[in-house]
């Protein structure tokens, strides 16, 4: 068994849409150890962040966040230890094109 430590995943969603952030690969499981939010723009922005195990489609109890707020040229920081298997994804929205998502952890395989 081994574990890389690594950015998982990295993405700038187009407002209003459901964006994959990260899926674990086959034959792999994953810890999220951070999730950050930055917000780019001079005006509050709500985010949203789920997690759909096995890649089940997005239903309401999947969500972690929901149209949460982040500050004007502000940096939200979760720490979470989110534990994934095979299969599973975090997808992020935001209802601004100017917030960003970023994922940091490790895989195991």
């Amino acid at each position: 068994m081994a574990t890389t430590y690594k950015v998982l995943g990295q993405i700038n969603p187009t407002s209003g849409v459901t964006t994959t952030l990260y899926t674990v690969p086959a034959s792999t499981a994953a810890v999220i150890s951070t999730i950050t939010i930055c917000n780019q723009t001079a005006t509050s922005a709500g985010f949203t962040i789920a997690v759909q195990p096995a890649g089940a489609s997005l239903i309401s109890k999947h969500y972690i966040s929901y149209v949460t707020s982040v500050g004007p040229n502000d940096t939200v920081s979760l720490t979470l230890g989110i534990t994934l298997a095979t299969t599973d994804l975090i997808s992020c929205s935001a209802n601004s094109s100017s917030v960003s998502f970023n994922a940091f952890g490790s895989e195991i395989t």
